[in-house]
């Protein structure tokens, strides 16, 4: 089957495919979990498709595929699985069907269209230029919604702004129902999932499966195997979904929903309570919250919590009544569901008095543009590998891929975080993941899993550098100093451009591409100068630029061929020491007694810069140097652990060495 599929892509054979579909095949078959690391280049989707759809068709059950970005699963659903369906078809002795699956808010929803218009974002409530452009965007909808055959946010180019599109969707919670909806028959999210349920393959994301298997409410169909792609991200994205916010807003639009719906001084109090949140949270402290919830602050949340569980008894039971009036009821009872469940989450966050087991973290943040900032009180859970052992591990086969899984030689930093035990025996080269966290006593119910790292088809000691520039001064937090951008213009002008500078901040992007366009001959684009997409296309059309960027080109950007032979990353990248999710989880480590830092921002920070070196390799031929600035990676004690991170490529901390390896890459680029 295998042949057939490759032959049917266009591909060759390659023997870490073989060996990845020999091992998703046996994990299939005997119900084990599989960690599998595929480098860029094995064909990986191919080695779990196959097997995928052989054990869907074999056992007349649906597997679903998920993955973290848009870009996979259009790669999925639109290249690779027709092209795999109409090899196997002959082999299988009928055609293999999938389908994709989103949540229900991805759809555009035709009764929330047909209804009358509402601007129910507060930020836009008495402003007649945002009301004005909200209606423009709305009547682009209404036109769209007669072309589309989906419905499906994704294929709207240009789309529209998130508080246009929540004027015509839903949430699962502010559905009607099929059969209580007067458009139900024609509701684009109901044939979705309709064709997710007689499909043998479904596409989805992370966020949709974490849905389903956290929230006891099942939005994908029966299913006994999940195949994670991009499995890197599956622990932020989970995290994502679990974390709720509340602000002094949101308490109001509950409040406005109810409008008519309840007694007017039963709305009054709910609208009152979100006063009275907003100005307790602007006198609060900023940051994560160790010692318990302010006194005022637990009062107001108090006020909003009551306040929204008497505006829902006013509501009533659920009863017969006329379309329009049932999707506003509708609407409101998800609201204040929504708003209840989070502040009485935040007011139960701190009963537990052990930090390190505490199951939540709170902090208070800034979100808004300047001179129009909010604050926002934010919940989110300490670990979410509990969660994912229980929900998503318990009750079915799960397959985690990526080209990046090992960090330190192993799998353990990773497959911690998923809620698996540590990986036994230690993989060769593991030694550099000591100084994680352990568990002492092995955990006999925990579930039994396998991991395999089979390699990549490049050979990264002879087709790429590894270059740390270890004379450097340490960073520091005032920007890039005048030696880190000598050393950029040494390099850039050695490789000849076809530079990708990864910046850990779009102040240090911005800062290198304005100090080095008067200084050299090679153009520079800079994320924030245009659309990242057109940015990406112009880098990769000429191979003499240079394109500086931060966090979403880390991973985002797959340009094979000479446009790319240096890859530039400017220092580690630690997360920020005050985030509050990474302050409260290695504080939580140390407490156990492990290496908080090592655990969590070094595991980080490996796996960060193992997708930015990624970037350099694309294709078979592809040469060229990973520059890493920051000379930690070569003297801190933590440096053995994150370079056991990074693709084996020839290293060296000789400027001289790498420089002369740029100007015979550009003069060879330059003769082809």
């Amino acid at each position: 089957m295998l042949s057939a599929a490759v032959q049917a892509v266009g591909g060759q054979p390659r023997e870490g495919q073989q060996r990845m579909v020999r091992a998703v095949r046996a994990a299939l078959q005997e119900g084990k979990h599989l960690a599998v690391q595929a480098g860029t280049g094995t064909g990986k989707s191919l080695a779990y498709l196959v097997p995928a759809i052989r054990h869907a068709m074999a056992n007349d059950t649906t597997v679903v595929i998920s993955t973290a970005t848009i870009a996979l699963q259009r790669q999925l659903v639109d290249r690779d699985l027709p092209r795999l369906a109409e090899a196997l078809t002959p082999v299988l002795g009928r055609r293999p069907t999938f389908a994709i699956l989103k949540g229900r808010r991805n759809y555009l929803c035709l009764h929330r269209l047909s209804g009358p218009d509402e601007v129910d974002d507060g930020e836009q409530l008495f402003d007649p230029f945002a009301i004005s452009a909200m209606g423009r965007h709305i009547k682009r909808l209404h036109e769209w919604s007669s072309d589309t055959d989906t419905g499906d946010r994704d294929e709207l180019v240009p789309g529209v702004p998130d508080s246009a599109w929540r004027q015509v969707s839903v949430t699962a919670r502010e559905c009607l129902g099929v059969s209580r909806c007067p458009i139900g028959t024609d509701c684009f999210a109901e044939r979705a999932r309709h064709e997710a349920g007689r499909a043998d393959v479904v596409v989805t994301n992370h966020a949709l499966l974490a849905i389903d298997a956290l929230e006891n409410r099942s939005v994908l169909p029966e299913h006994d195997v999940v195949v994670v792609d991009e499995a890197h991200d599956l622990v932020d994205r989970v995290t994502g979904v679990a974390t709720a916010e509340l602000t002094g807003t949101s308490v109001a639009i509950a409040s406005r929903r109810c409008g008519k719906l309840v007694d007017q001084a039963v709305a009054d109090r709910l609208h009152e309570a979100s006063e009275g949140l907003d100005m307790v949270l602007e006198d609060a402290p900023l940051g994560r919250w160790e010692n318990g919830l302010p006194a005022p602050v637990a009062g107001a949340l108090t006020a909003v919590r009551d306040a929204t569980t008497a505006c829902r008894m006013g509501l009533g039971s659920e009863r017969r009544e006329d379309p329009e009036h049932a999707t506003q009821r509708k609407l409101a009872l998800a609201l204040l569901d929504e708003v209840t469940e989070t502040a009485s989450r935040l007011l139960a966050a701190f009963a537990e008095e052990d930090v390190a087991k505490r199951y939540d973290v709170v902090w208070l943040a800034e979100q808004g543009p300047d001179g129009a900032r909010g604050r926002v009180l934010r919940i989110a859970p300490l670990s979410v590998g509990g969660l994912l052992r229980e929900r998503l591990f318990g009750p079915r086969t799960v397959v985690l891929t990526s080209a990046t899984l090992t960090l330190g030689g192993s799998f353990d930093a990773l497959a911690r975080q998923w809620g698996l035990p540590a990986e036994q025996p230690k993989p060769e080269g593991a030694q550099h993941a000591e100084h994680l966290e352990t568990d002492p006593i092995p955990d006999p119910d925990a579930p039994r899993w396998t991991g395999l790292d089979v390699g990549s088809p490049f050979q990264h000691e002879r087709a790429g550098i590894l270059y740390v520039a270890k004379r450097l001064p340490t960073p520091g937090r005032d920007g890039l100093p005048p030696a880190y951008l000598d050393e950029i213009a040494e390099l850039v002008t050695a490789a000849g451009g076809a530079t990708l500078g990864l910046f850990s901040s779009m102040r240090a992007a911005k800062q290198a591409a304005e100090a080095l366009r008067p200084r050299l001959d090679q153009p520079i684009l800079c994320q924030g100068d245009d659309a990242t997409g057109l940015l990406v296309k112009k880098f990769a059309e000429d191979d003499a630029t240079c394109l500086f960027g931060t966090l979403s080109l880390w991973q985002g950007v797959d340009v094979p061929g000479p446009s790319l032979r240096l890859v530039l990353i400017d220092r580690i990248p630690f997360p920020r020491p005050d985030d509050p999710l990474v302050s409260a989880r290695q504080r939580a480590v140390d407490a156990r007694g492990g290496n908080g830092f090592l655990t969590v921002s070094a595991t980080h920070a490996a796996l960060l810069l193992a997708q930015g070196a990624g970037r350099l390799l694309r294709g078979m031929d592809d040469r060229g140097v990973v520059a890493v600035l920051d000379p930690r990676l070569a003297t801190a004690r933590y440096g053995g652990f994150l370079r056991a991170s990074l693709p084996p490529f020839w290293p060296t901390t000789d400027p001289e060495v790498v420089r002369a390896a740029l100007r015979r890459l550009a003069t060879r680029t330059g003769s082809d």
